[in-house]
């Protein structure tokens, strides 16, 4: 490897090769499409902003004066091949991520942001804590990694797999003894792909629906999970045996998926129970097709003809008993197949037999398994066969388990139309007391509340009769294909009741477990007191005696209260939380539901994981993994496998070394930055009334909604507030022109305020230094405030507004970031901003004079839309082209 100045080994020097070798090529595709003409522009622009950057600032009046004059088809083609460095760079950088891993593998001193899986045991080992334990916890590890498809990823799908393709082709240019032609190949191939890339159309213009949706999360499986998740439990394997004494069973599964897609319907109409249905089998054909492909392979390896007399007991003498047993289950499999495909196609499935439940496919695979290891061939068994089965255990024959989501309201006006039909009175108006009366009082007793005459009565309306056939999917779902029932929006004890009548009246025999989600900030304050009357309850403490799951909300509470505001309430809900099931001796799941940004809740696995109230993960854990996100971390098999590795990692320990609590002067602090962050975020979100005039004239937020992004409507309903708008294109809107409002209004004002207090002061460093809630805020603060800049965000503003109150507004925004970024600074050492992250540094620094020019474009090309809306098919094409590079730029949207 490659040395610095100082003589120390670079290891960041790939990267940067890589990065100047895709630029090149990218170069190099300019000049051969399209003339030495846009090659020079693109230069020229880019050397500007680079000059800029380098005198410390973005020049916006050298770009401006280079883009204004170009026309409609030269800004697109400009943006075009700006967006597309961005989308080089993150390739490599996921590359090098993938190439670090690897580095550390072979160099246990080797430095890096995470720690593996083996550096984690040896700590807990040297802490005294047994072996015994730690191989206990990781056996019953559970980790649940939820898929959902808010609409973050902007990149297309077809090019998706280009850049996977050279992902792997960077791969094959790190190996070590190429010859030169094989090089030449590799560079070649690149070369191809670029090109390819280069002429395809960068913008989705159809809309997803939510079946595509969920076909895209099925194939981030078929591609990539499929193979990470057996590599990293063979890894997990290898480190229990020596680190531990003892191996992974092969039953066990630290590890599993769950998904949203086709089963998320807050707020988004296009989610029907008819969809739902459809994604079920989808899902269960896709899973049927994928071990298909396993048995066929382990059909034409396992030709012994040594067995058990178990086994042989099944398939009675036989010179291949392995493959008389693999072709019975191969059967099944195509017969589970032609069944979801005649149920797709409304038929009537044939009487075959099919693998209705996992222990159909596991246990003919155990059988076999057992036979090869008393057989004396125990080495094949830990093979392919292994691999099938952590599949199986992971991924069961659902592929993914499906969460049902709606908005509480809806299972209330359902309820409502039921006491109306039977002169009841109006559930809608009764207060809780009367409603948790009337729902336990029907759910312990036996009679039937509705019948078909229900269904055509003028109390059932359209959306009515869409949440009772959403519980009858329920009903009729297969068994283990269903996941939790999130109510959005909980308020109160009668919202999760009113469910579980719900799925009671729909006949499902399995219940699916009801799971509130606790979002605003009033919410999540409240959910402590929530839980407790529902615990109070003999009956529905006796239905959740074996486990509750509690969903805590980041989005919603931050656009709410402000990142800072929002994380302590949702730090104290979860200790709360934590503690009242512990008292009652109940299990209980907190379920993350955490976006990409940071005020979404983003922040890496490790830091999100230490930085949860101790005893709140004991080993257990969902997360919910959204849009760019899932790509970003689970895109290649081998950057999945060490997402992976972090999460199991983590959640052990956090789970058996857990951090401290905090001390009594550190909460008292908190308080106080909290009621300052709070009231100083919501003085202007809530009552600035030019903020929301601010939002739709100097970020896209309106030309966002021109985006194909995802199947679920920006807004909650059809009004111009923020308050209905998305916490994801609130975000997104903010982080377009760089002012990222959400992740740092209100909390450098609070962290300000304690600073300049010479009794607070000494306070506010004692937490920084050893509390590790606080640390990860702080440094979460740090990376989104290295990436705003106010010089970009005053562009757009100079260029799409001429009001007099607006222009206020925004230099006062404006001034706000900035005395929050000298804020950070004084807390964490007057240095500069990201100084402990390197590659961050760096990975910003390259990524400026890209952006830039983007974010100009951007600018320029809003106010040309603006100005004249019709025939604006080109400015509209490259706008959405700006707004996908600058999200690739920034490496998050919402």
């Amino acid at each position: 490897m490659k040395k610095d100045s100082h003589g120390n080994v670079d290891i960041h020097a790939p990267l940067r090769d890589d990065v100047r070798m895709l630029g090149d090529m990218l170069g190099a595709t300019l000049m051969q499409q399209d003339d030495s003409d846009l090659f020079e522009t693109v230069e020229k622009i880019r050397k500007v902003s680079v000059q800029g950057r380098q005198q410390g600032a973005v020049d916006t009046a050298a770009l401006q004066k280079l883009l204004t004059d170009l026309d409609d088809q030269k800004l697109l083609s400009v943006a075009r091949a700006f967006s597309q460095f961005l989308n080089l760079a993150n390739i490599a950088e996921t590359h090098h991520r993938e190439r670090l891993r690897r580095h550390r593998q072979r160099f246990s001193d080797a430095p890096g942001d995470s720690q593996s899986l083996s550096e984690i045991i040896e700590r807990l080992l040297a802490a005294d804590i047994p072996a015994d334990s730690i191989h206990q916890c990781l056996k019953s590890l559970s980790v649940e990694l939820v898929l959902t498809a808010h609409p973050t990823e902007v990149t297309r799908r077809t090019l998706i797999r280009k850049y996977d393709r050279m992902a792997t082709l960077l791969s094959q240019l790190d190996r070590e003894g190429l010859t030169d032609d094989e090089r030449d190949i590799a560079r070649q191939e690149m070369r191809r792909l670029i090109l390819s890339a280069w002429c395809t159309d960068e913008i989705r213009r159809e809309r997803p629906t939510p079946v595509d949706e969920a076909k895209w999360g099925f194939a981030t499986i078929e591609q990539s999970l499929w193979y990470a998740v057996p590599a990293i439990l063979r890894e997990v394997d290898t480190i229990c045996s020596q680190h531990l004494g003892q191996r992974l069973p092969a039953t066990s599964a630290p590890i599993r998926f769950a998904s949203w897609m086709g089963g998320d319907r807050d707020g988004n109409p296009n989610v029907t129970a008819e969809v739902t249905r459809e994604v079920l089998c989808l899902a269960r054909w896709m899973a049927a097709d994928l071990y298909l492909r396993d048995v066929e392979n382990l059909i034409a390896d396992l030709s012994m003809q040594a067995a058990s007399e178990e086994l042989l007991a099944v398939t009675g003498p036989s010179y291949e008993p392995y493959r008389v047993v693999l072709r019975n289950v191969r059967e099944s499999l195509r017969a589970t197949r032609a069944r979801m495909e005649a149920l797709l196609e409304n038929r009537e499935p044939k009487q075959e037999v099919w693998c209705a439940t996992n222990d159909d496919l596991l246990q003919p695979l155990l059988l076999i398994d057992r036979s090869l290891r008393t057989s004396g061939m125990a080495t094949i068994a830990d093979g392919d066969l292994s691999d099938t089965l952590r599949r199986l255990n992971c991924f069961g024959v659902s592929l993914l388990q499906l969460d049902i989501r709606q908005e509480s309201t809806r299972h209330a006006q359902a309820i409502d139309g039921i006491t109306r039909y039977l002169s009841l009175g109006s559930y809608l108006e009764w207060n809780e007391t009367q409603r948790q009366e009337f729902l336990l009082r029907e759910l312990q007793g036996k009679r039937p509340l509705i019948n078909a005459a229900f269904f055509a009565s003028e109390f059932c309306g359209d959306e009515i009769t869409e949440v009772f056939a959403t519980c009858e999917v329920i009903a009729q779902a297969d068994p283990g294909a269903l996941g939790a029932y999130v109510i959005s929006m909980a308020h109160h004890p009668s919202d999760l009741l009113a469910v579980m009548l719900l799925q009671r009246e729909a006949g499902v025999q399995q219940w699916m477990r009801v799971v509130p989600l606790f979002e605003t900030l009033d919410d999540l304050e409240r959910a402590p007191q929530t839980m407790t009357e529902l615990l109070a309850i003999d009956w529905y403490r006796e239905r959740v005696a074996e486990g509750q799951e509690i969903m805590i909300g980041y989005s919603d509470s931050a656009k709410d209260a402000g990142f800072l505001g929002a994380a302590w309430v949702q730090f104290r809900a979860q200790e709360q939380l934590t503690a009242l099931f512990a008292q009652h001796n109940i299990p209980l799941t907190l379920f993350h539901g955490r976006g990409g940004s940071v005020s979404r809740g983003g922040s890496p696995t490790r830091m999100a994981l230490l930085s949860q109230p101790p005893g709140s993960v004991a080993g257990r854990i969902r997360v919910t993994e959204q849009g760019e996100v899932i790509r970003f971390k689970y895109g290649l098999p081998s950057v999945a496998a060490e997402n992976l590795e972090q999460y199991i990692a983590a959640t052990l320990e956090a789970t058996l070394l857990p951090p401290c609590s905090p001390q009594p002067h550190w909460r008292e602090e908190m308080n106080r930055l909290t009621q300052t962050s709070v009231k100083a975020y919501r003085d202007v979100v809530q009552k600035t009334p030019e903020l929301v005039s601010y939002l739709r004239s100097v970020t896209p937020e309106q030309e966002l909604t021109r985006l194909a992004l995802g199947s679920r409507p920006a807004r909650r309903k059809k009004d111009a507030g923020i308050a209905s708008l998305r916490a994801i294109p609130w975000v997104f809107a903010w982080t377009q022109i760089r002012l990222m409002l959400p992740a740092w209004l209100g909390t450098g004002a609070a962290i300000q305020s304690a600073l300049d207090d010479a009794s607070r002061a000494p306070v506010l460093n004692d937490m920084v230094e050893h509390w590790s809630f606080f640390q990860a805020a702080v440094d979460m603060l740090e990376m989104v405030l290295a990436k705003a800049d106010p010089a970009v965000a005053a562009y757009y503003e100079q260029r799409l507004t001429d009001d007099a109150a607006l222009i206020a507004l925004g230099t006062s925004l404006r001034e706000r970031l900035t005395a929050s970024v000298q804020t950070l600074r004084r807390l964490v050492g007057d240095k500069n901003l990201l100084a402990n992250n390197p590659v961050m540094q760096w990975s910003i620094k390259v990524r400026d004079p890209y952006t830039d020019p983007l974010h100009l474009l951007q600018a320029e090309l809003m106010y040309r839309l603006r100005m004249a809306p019709t025939d604006s098919a080109q400015i509209e094409s490259a706008l959405m082209v700006t707004i996908a590079g600058i999200a690739a730029g920034m490496r998050n949207t919402g």
